[in-house]
């Protein structure tokens, strides 16, 4: 670390290095925090979280009892000891609550003051963050199962919905209402994700055993119906290619969004090439994955070798993106984990015994003075 920091300071080193080179140190040492804690509001399983990107500060969760919490993540006391408080929550008693399990919730990619939910209450709500009132809500005749906006749309707000119908819609946050449907798929959507690099490019999965990239612009059809198999991409050929042997239940580009990473029920994790769809046969070994609806997992960004982590049963399994190695499990939790978020900001690493390499402790930049 001492060599990073003066080959810097002599300008003989990109300062980005040092930054990677720390990032990557802290995930290889990753485990649980003893000192910090969430405060618990929600009395049913979480389903899904979202920490805002503009400051890092603030997270959403939304549970299986229809409950959705606003949680600081900022250690504003400087105590060693310390647990993450609620800011506020749409509880049962809110008049707006959704009936049934919150399955996805996301801020506003732009700034913190709105957020969105969908639920198998069959609507997806826009909320004012300022007064946790509803800004506009949308009804759908099938139980949504995800939603997505781009984080990096400047010339459209269209919000992604996967429900339990075949089609994606497309609701427009500007006009209220559901634009354009994206037909072909065949059966229910379980997930959908706008990529980080082109604001009008999105992945679907589904059932069928199908993952899709769409250009919204375009209403001829999908771009590319991923093959596990790489066959020709004849239109003959296509109609039949299918990403997993199993209901395709979770999507994730990297941060780059040069890839696409897609996990199935038949167990497996695969690594596509988002630009032509190539699958990069990167081996995972087996990724365990029963859930029956969205799987949520999340990658890292900044490091030099970036990371996956999916949900695996009471676990976490930590993988690097393009060897497949599975670097360790995160342990901490007594029952299936349904989602996981990660964000760079908050991270803090202690020694790691699979790594003697990095065997310094490092606080997270937000302890520091």
């Amino acid at each position: 670390m001492l060599g990073f920091l003066s080959a810097r300071q002599a300008g003989l080193e990109d300062p980005l290095r040092l930054r990677r080179a720390e990032s990557t140190r802290r995930v290889l040492g990753l485990e649980l925090n003893k000192d910090r804690d969430v405060e618990r509001i929600h009395c049913s399983g979480v389903n899904t979280l979202d920490i805002e990107p503009v400051e890092g500060r603030y997270m959403l969760s939304g549970g299986s009892d229809g409950v959705i919490v606003l949680y600081d993540l900022e250690n504003s006391s400087r105590q060693p000891y310390y647990t993450c408080k609620a800011v506020c929550s749409v509880g049962r008693s809110h008049p707006d609550v959704h009936k049934y399990s919150v399955e996805t919730v996301q801020w506003y990619p732009h700034d913190t003051g709105m957020f969105t939910s969908s639920s198998f209450d069959k609507t997806l709500k826009v909320w004012d963050t300022n007064t946790l009132q509803i800004a506009d809500v949308f009804n759908f005749e099938e139980t949504v199962y995800s939603h997505h906006m781009s984080p990096v749309a400047t010339k459209h707000c269209l919000v992604a919905v996967g429900t339990r119908g075949p089609k994606v819609q497309l609701c427009d946050l500007k006009s209220g209402s559901c634009s354009h449907i994206l037909q072909g798929h065949r059966q229910e959507i379980l997930a959908v994700s706008w990529s980080p690099r082109y604001e009008y490019i999105l992945a679907t999965a589904s059932a069928d055993s199908r993952a899709k990239l769409w250009d919204v612009r375009r209403a001829s059809g999908c771009l590319i119906t991923l093959d596990q198999h790489n066959g020709k991409k004849s239109q003959a050929v296509e109609s039949a290619n299918t990403a997993h042997n199993g209901k395709v239940n979770g999507l994730c580009f990297t941060s780059d969004g040069l890839h696409l990473l897609t996990v199935g029920t038949d167990n497996r994790m695969r690594l596509w090439n988002s630009s032509n769809g190539e699958n990069t046969l990167v081996n995972y070994g087996k990724v365990y994955n029963d859930s029956r609806k969205g799987l949520k997992f999340t990658v890292s960004s900044g490091c030099s070798s970036e990371f996956v982590f999916v949900p695996y049963g009471s676990t976490i399994a930590v993988y690097t993106i393009y060897s497949g190695e599975q670097i360790t499990m995160l342990k901490g939790h007594y029952k299936t984990v349904d989602c996981c978020v990660f964000q760079s900001n908050f991270q803090t690493s202690t020694r790691s015994q699979l790594n003697p390499a990095f065997e310094d402790a490092w606080s997270s930049s937000d302890e520091e003075g």
